[in-house]
């Protein structure tokens, strides 16, 4: 366990008990399992506060291309419609062509 032989774990616990006394050890052990406890706490919270961040990264970043995407599409249909625009007014250039001489 931890590298620690028996002797050497034996010898700590002695040591503990004649620095802290019997009656303390409890407390300590309650302090120290209640510090391990936020500790647990806090590391969770962390890697949940990263995880939602990187949700949030990938919303963005979907809304960011979703939003090319329709610039791209829309700068498209616009050209596209210009583009008709174009020919008809052409056609009706030519067509009128000949009545603008006739007057």
């Amino acid at each position: 366990m931890f590298g620690i032989g028996g002797g050497e774990l034996f010898f700590i616990i002695m040591v503990v008990l004649m620095l802290f006394g019997s009656d303390r050890i409890p407390e300590i052990a309650r302090t120290l399992g209640k510090g391990m406890k936020q500790l647990k706490n806090a590391t969770n919270e962390i890697k949940s506060e990263i995880n939602k961040s990187a949700d949030m990264n990938d919303i963005k970043r979907t809304f960011t291309d979703l939003g090319s995407d329709v610039n791209r599409t829309g700068g498209n249909i616009t050209t596209d419609i210009n583009q008709e625009i174009n020919k008809v007014k052409e056609d009706i250039e030519d067509a009128s062509g000949p009545i603008k001489r006739i007057r």
